[in-house]
């Protein structure tokens, strides 16, 4: 059974926060999201986040699940905007709210990777790592596509 130190049990929870957090966001903005694309891909999101979360406590059980098997397909958008007479701005707020909060995920656990001991555990958490930047990349797609992103 995996024994953590006090420090990795303390991050763990940050990590958990975190991820309750994504969850919590992508549940409401799927809601407020007029393009149906978007609301769809918020939802997945929430269902990956839960997925993490679900991860981290059996970690704080004690337990190292081996990380998903393979990548998942990641969606590909229209330039299209999938919904009419709706205001783009609220969906364009909305993704650049969840890209902000994939940036701080992915920095969370770029740090805390570095922080366990147990091999199983950095894999697993590095896992979840590479699945927020994929979130960040889905973000950044459907708003480049839409016209939502300014690199300027």
């Amino acid at each position: 059974m995996l024994q953590l130190t006090q420090k990795e049990k303390t991050l763990l929870q940050d990590m958990k926060e975190q991820e309750q957090l994504c969850i919590d966001k992508y549940t409401k903005h799927a809601q407020c999201a007029k393009d149906p694309q978007l609301k769809n891909l918020f939802s997945q999101m929430a269902t990956t986040e839960n997925e993490h979360l679900n991860t981290l406590n059996q970690i704080c059980s004690g337990t190292v699940p081996s990380p998903a098997g393979g990548s998942k397909t990641m969606p590909t958008f229209t330039a299209a905007y999938n919904c009419e007479n709706c205001d783009k701005q609220n969906d364009k707020y909305l993704c650049s709210d969840a890209l902000a909060i994939e940036k701080h995920a992915s920095h969370l656990y770029d740090t805390c990777v570095f922080e366990f001991a147990d091999e199983n555990v950095r894999k697993t958490l590095n896992h979840i790592q590479k699945e927020e930047q994929d979130h960040g990349k889905m973000l950044y797609d459907y708003m480049s596509v839409n016209g939502m992103y300014c690199a300027s």
